[in-house]
């Protein structure tokens, strides 16, 4: 379903502030793979999902979304085989606009040109079915302004949205990480429902070990923009915080950088 062969990106090449936020990265995600990535800041997590959805383009390598070469594809083009949920809870919906309206506008995403806009009474059963998964009583709100919603409610709605028309490839970048305990969890729950429900092929960032761990059939550590570890299903399933900090200093010789956020579990 994705496949990165040797993606590599440097950012202000050939001056004092060169960085290689990504160097030689091959990846391959099967159908209904939901991989967890960890790294301190600076590891190149957030790179690769510019990468994948056509934020940036790759200065060497290729990028491919079920079987399509997407290298030079630009965002708005791959928006159709792509959700995407961000660490921001504004990033993802028009403030401005309903509940309605922003749920029309995701579930056109990818529809044909042309096709009818617009809420239809059709259309709005599916909106109110859609909203009952979250247990938010949003249903009842369709014509609230989603300025007006709380950060965990707009994260929910935001999740919704990228999921709604089962995307090729859903990206979460630490889609959990600006909110408080209690929301962040009910976000990660509703994470776990929501990809098992479609079988979705996910990649999600997080600096929380813990998240990693508990979510997802595969784990991958980023470090100085290289994938330095990739752990697999049954493997996983044994791994700790500990051993995971232990495998890094084994691979490279010194202690993982020790940011507050990296070890919150």
């Amino acid at each position: 379903m994705l496949h990165l062969k040797q993606i590599n990106k440097i950012f202000n090449e050939g001056t004092p502030d060169e960085k290689i936020a990504l160097d030689s990265i091959n990846l391959s995600l099967d159908k209904g793979d939901f991989v967890t990535i960890i790294g301190s800041n600076g590891a190149g997590k957030s790179t690769v999902m510019n990468v994948i959805s056509g934020v940036l383009t790759p200065d060497v390598g290729t990028v491919e979304i079920a079987g399509k070469q997407v290298t030079f594809l630009p965002e708005y083009k791959r928006s159709r085989m792509i959700g995407r949920v961000f660490q921001d809870p504004m990033a993802g919906t028009a403030p401005s606009m309903t509940i309605e309206e922003n749920l029309a506008m995701a579930y056109s995403r990818n529809k044909k040109r042309g096709l009818k806009s617009g809420v239809t009474r059709k259309r709005k059963e599916l909106f109110e079915d859609a909203l009952k998964t979250l247990h938010l009583g949003l249903e009842k709100r369709l014509n609230a302004k989603v300025g007006l919603l709380s950060g965990g409610e707009r994260q929910a709605l935001s999740l919704l949205m990228a999921t709604f028309t089962e995307p090729d490839i859903l990206l979460l970048d630490e889609h959990t990480a600006a909110l408080d305990p209690s929301r962040a969890e009910l976000i990660t729950s509703l994470t776990k429902e929501i990809v098992s429900k479609y079988g979705l092929t996910t990649m999600m960032v997080t600096h929380n070990m813990q998240q990693a761990l508990d979510l997802g059939n595969r784990l991958i550590m980023m470090d100085k923009g290289q994938i330095i570890l990739e752990v697999e299903e049954e493997k996983k399933k044994e791994l700790t915080i500990e051993k995971l900090m232990k495998e890094f200093q084994r691979i490279r010789g010194e202690q993982m950088a020790n940011d507050r956020a990296l070890l919150n579990a």
